[in-house]
């Protein structure tokens, strides 16, 4: 696989084609294997990269004993929690289980807490007690909220200014809120600097939520303030919001005094750099992130907060034999999402094999499409591809690129249709499951 024809922009909008695209790495991942050469594998994390990771692991070599450890029974995506938002889908339809893992590729799963992790001993320590010890361990725990950013904003601020960036109860908070609003009050979106989960993720979230106004609350209004002057698809957002929502929706950018450094959660004010204040009725506070816990909790992240990896296999720079793949990992310019979670977790799986069999690593590519949701039936779309070289990962020259600036309404809505595609394909292929 150390070359490769580019994947053509047709293929990379269809997300089912992307994601099947990725599948090659299966026929090179399996070169050789037998039930001979069985390890023990741990997985850190049951969302789009570990899951995949976990399942592609018992799909390249099923001898392997692989264990699972993910505290929910159901994990709720980020991907299409804006729709949650907006009242177009239930929590329920982007909630997904384990059972496919379990039952047909016989991935050991347990619901409990990584609580710690000896990368000398090999032993991952769990909540309930237990120890258990690998040969390789993969990690992908997500993200944590740093806390200390934003003065005045903690965990309990955010029971009045939810996040809603990890998808669950946050996300029916905010939903709460937003029916509670009266009809004239202002959405305030605080969205971070780089780098942080899904950089599209914000913009569509005031997209949807505009689209919701727009239904119930006509005279209700989005403010965005940006602690960055340039973000994903802005072009193309910016002009379906004039499109669509004509002066509903504001974004106020870092030269405009966008940063937001100060949150009062209990009078839904925000101060920002220069010392301008704004009051919301509904405060949606995006803080910035960094690795999940369990990542800097063992010694893998480094000063920036994320994790650095080899990017030919993902393995950690920092520690011998773990893995760290999703939004943990320092993988640029690859973006913090799920699809990108899904790929790694395929190319990693792959990697691990080949090292526990004595073989080389694949030569990796990685696909990425990011869509977001104007509104249900106006979709826009970013698409990449990637590879390793010389020890770093790099863009495929000429690969990918947005959605046309000019387009008539029949292909905003094809991209939307091919938003809903691609959330019931990479889900069947993490979990196995359609809600």
């Amino acid at each position: 696989m150390s070359q490769s024809k580019p994947i053509s922009r047709r293929q990379l909008i269809q997300g089912a084609g992307a994601a099947s695209a990725l599948g090659l790495l299966s026929a090179c991942g399996s070169r050789g294997l037998g039930s001979h050469s069985a390890g023990r594998v741990i997985v850190i994390g049951g969302g789009f990269g570990g899951a995949t990771a976990a399942k592609y692991l018992k799909r390249y070599h099923p001898a392997l004993d692989v264990t699972l450890i993910e505290p929910k029974t159901t994990f709720y995506t980020c991907p299409f929690s804006n729709l949650v938002l907006a009242g177009e889908r239930s929590l329920a339809s982007i909630g997904h289980q384990y059972t496919e893992l379990k039952q047909t590729y016989g991935v050991r799963v347990i619901h409990d807490y990584a609580t710690d992790v000896d990368p000398v001993s090999q032993q991952v320590r769990l909540g309930g007690g237990r120890t258990l010890s690998y040969d390789r361990l993969v990690m992908s725990p997500g993200i944590d909220i740093r806390w200390d950013a934003l003065e005045g904003y903690d965990r309990a601020a955010a029971e009045q200014a939810p996040h809603a960036w990890q998808a669950g109860e946050q996300t029916l908070l905010l939903r709460r809120q937003l029916e509670n609003m009266a009809d004239g009050g202002l959405f305030i979106l605080s969205a971070p600097a780089n780098p942080y989960r899904c950089p599209p993720g914000p913009y569509e979230r005031a997209s949807l939520i505009a689209h919701y106004f727009a239904q119930h609350k006509p005279r209700s209004k989005v403010l965005i303030l940006d602690s960055k002057d340039n973000f994903s698809k802005q072009g193309l957002f910016t002009q379906a919001w004039r499109e669509r929502y004509g002066d509903r929706i504001e974004w106020v950018g870092l030269s405009g005094d966008g940063r937001v450094v100060r949150v009062d959660a209990e009078k839904r004010e925000v101060e920002t750099e220069f010392g301008t204040r704004h009051q919301a009725s509904v405060l949606n506070v995006v803080p910035p992130q960094k690795a999940g816990i369990i990542a800097q909790r063992t010694g893998l992240t480094d000063a920036s907060g994320w994790a650095p990896v080899k990017a030919r296999t993902f393995e950690s720079t920092l520690a011998d034999h773990i893995y760290v793949i999703g939004d943990a990992s320092i993988a640029t310019p690859m973006p913090k999402s799920g699809f990108t979670a899904n790929a790694q977790g395929k190319v990693v799986a792959a990697a691990i094999v080949a090292s526990l069999t004595g073989e080389a690593p694949v030569d990796p590519y990685w696909a990425n499409t990011c869509y977001s949701l104007i509104d249900p039936d106006y979709g826009i779309s970013v698409a990449g591809v990637y590879r390793e070289q010389d020890g770093e990962v790099i863009s495929v020259p000429g690969s990918g690129g947005l959605s046309p600036s000019e387009a008539p309404a029949g292909f905003r809505q094809a991209e939307a249709a091919y938003a809903v595609g691609w959330y019931q394909a990479i889900a069947q292929d993490t979990w196995g499951t359609l809600p």
